[in-house]
């Protein structure tokens, strides 16, 4: 069994629980056990919210660099989860052997005790089996993605075999 789907989004806040919401009807009409489904749709709001919040230019003429992207595949045993954004991308850190800025993937540093915000790239490490984070190639703007082994419901109409 292999379903897959992608949204292009504006960056707005109604944008998450739509793209939670397909995912969770996604997994629910395919038999996929309530607490993965419950966590990935978690997982995914995070890394929405941090599209509408960071993933865009600021002087944008509401063009696409208003707009990020979300893209799930459920391919047999695993949900796999894209969210693109057209912002400027996560910081560049310096080379250790070069001293150049370079782009690489990230890990992401828990929030301090106090802080109001984030935590999302942490929960998303924590709730997904495995997690890329980083940067597209050429234009710039961010990639999260992350997948996760499913479990299935007993009466599963779509189980994978």
């Amino acid at each position: 069994m292999s379903i897959w789907w992608s949204l292009h989004l504006r960056r707005e806040a109604a944008s998450v629980p739509l793209a939670r919401r397909l995912l969770i009807g996604t997994m629910e009409t395919a038999g996929v056990d309530p607490d993965v489904s419950f966590e990935l749709s978690v997982a995914l709001s995070e890394a929405c919210a941090n599209a509408v919040e960071h993933g865009g230019d600021t002087t944008a003429r509401g063009d696409f660099s208003e707009a990020y992207r979300v893209t799930a595949y459920l391919d047999g045993e695993t949900c796999r989860i894209e969210v693109t954004d057209s912002g400027p991308g996560f910081p560049s850190a310096p080379d250790t052997t070069t001293g150049r800025a370079v782009r690489t993937p990230l890990r992401p540093v828990p929030a301090r005790a106090d802080a109001e915000n984030g935590r999302g790239l942490c929960l998303i490490q924590e709730l997904a089996d495995h997690v890329q984070i980083g940067n597209k190639p050429g234009r710039g703007g961010a990639v999260v993605s992350f997948d996760k082994i499913l479990k299935w419901r007993k009466d599963a109409p779509l189980m994978a075999v």
